[in-house]
């Protein structure tokens, strides 16, 4: 009796329940492991696959990953220049943009994260940093 590469997985792996079912939307180094393993297992003993290829399909895995790491840090980067961008503007006077059009006026007295993203508080309002058009110079005392 012969055993197919799909039966044995599917021995390995038995079918749970719908929500053990879901797919999965990213693969992890595990996942790539695996899938090296079942093409090792599976390949033919006469043609087998060159060490090259097996380097080539890791390179580009870990070249994803670096990608996707870089992806976070940037995110928390340009997280971290907008705090900083709102800082600079404490005590500051500065023109904002409103959202029904006008132009408003006043010291930013305080910053306020809302779900991560810096709000300058000017007139006891919340304004995103887009919103300022302008700043004044800094006085002598600043």
């Amino acid at each position: 009796m012969s055993i197919s590469a799909t039966s044995s997985l599917l021995a390995q792996n038995p079918v749970g329940p719908a929500s053990d079912r879901l797919p999965v939307r990213t693969l992890n180094q595990q996942d790539f492991l695996k899938l090296v393993v079942a093409q090792l297992t599976t390949q033919d003993p006469l043609n087998p696959q060159k060490d090259t290829e097996f380097i080539a399909q890791m390179a580009q895995f870990t070249t994803l990953e670096q990608s996707k790491s870089m992806q976070g840090d940037i995110a928390g980067l340009r997280s971290d220049q907008h705090l900083l961008q709102a800082n600079a503007l404490l005590g500051r006077v500065v023109g904002l943009q409103t959202p029904d059009g006008r132009l408003a006026r006043g010291t930013v007295n305080a910053i306020h994260l809302e779900a991560g993203k810096p709000q300058i508080m000017v007139n006891d309002q919340p304004y995103e940093v887009s919103d300022v058009v302008s700043i004044e110079a800094a006085g002598p005392n600043s």
